[in-house]
C-alpha cells in the first residue's frame, strides 16, 4: 500500500498543482520598440508571490537602412533582469520596477552622419500600469529611466571608420516607453 501511495501521490500532486495555482508566467512584447527601426523584443515574467514578479527582457535590432548616400541605424543587443512590485496583485494595476541592464549598440545617421558604438551597463527604475483586457491578455504602459556607465567610440560616418572620440562616461537616459501586450498563462 505504501508503494502505491509513494507512486500515486507525486502523480496526483503534479496533476492537481496547475489547477490550484494562479497565473504565474507571462510573455510580452513592447509595441513601442518596433517603432524604433524594428527593434525585436520579448519579455518573460514569473510571479513569485502576490506582489512580486521577476522579469527578463531581450531586445535585438540588426537592421541598417541605406538611403541614397547615407546610412540609418539603431542597432542593439540588450538584456535586462529585474523585478516588479505590484501593490494590488501581479499582472494587474500599478507597478514599480527595478532591473540591471546591459546593451551593446551602434547608432547613427539620424540627424547627422556621426555614428556611435559602445557598451552600456547600469540600473533601470520605472513604473506603470497594467490593464487586464481578458483573463490571459493584458496591455501595459509605463516609463523607465536608466543610469550607468557607457564605454563608447564615435565615428565621423557609418562607413568611413574615422574615429572622432572614444572614452567612457556616466549617463542618465530614458530606458523604455512601454506600450506592451502580455499573454499570461
Amino acid at each position: 500500500m505504501k508503494k502505491l501511495l509513494f507512486f500515486f501521490l507525486p502523480l496526483l500532486l503534479a496533476v492537481a498543482e496547475p489547477a490550484a495555482s494562479g497565473q504565474e508566467f507571462a510573455l510580452s512584447t513592447n509595441l513601442a520598440d518596433y517603432a524604433e527601426l524594428g527593434t525585436l523584443n520579448i519579455s518573460a515574467s514569473y510571479g513569485v508571490s502576490r506582489h512580486w514578479s521577476l522579469t527578463t527582457d531581450l531586445k535585438y535590432n540588426p537592421f541598417t537602412f541605406k538611403k541614397e548616400e547615407s546610412t540609418l541605424q539603431l542597432r542593439q543587443r540588450s538584456l535586462s533582469a529585474g523585478t516588479r512590485y505590484w501593490p494590488w496583485h501581479i499582472y494587474s494595476g500599478w507597478w514599480l520596477s527595478a532591473s540591471v541592464k546591459y546593451q551593446e549598440y551602434n547608432w547613427g545617421g539620424m540627424a547627422s552622419p556621426l555614428t556611435t558604438e559602445g557598451d552600456r551597463f547600469g540600473g533601470c527604475f520605472g513604473g506603470g500600469y497594467t490593464f487586464m483586457l481578458a483573463p490571459s491578455l493584458n496591455f501595459d504602459f509605463g516609463l523607465e529611466l536608466w543610469t550607468g556607465y557607457d564605454s563608447y567610440t564615435t565615428y565621423a560616418c557609418p562607413n568611413c571608420g574615422k574615429k572622432l572620440a572614444e572614452g567612457g562616461k556616466f549617463f542618465l537616459l530614458p530606458a523604455d516607453i512601454l506600450l506592451g501586450l502580455s499573454f499570461i498563462f
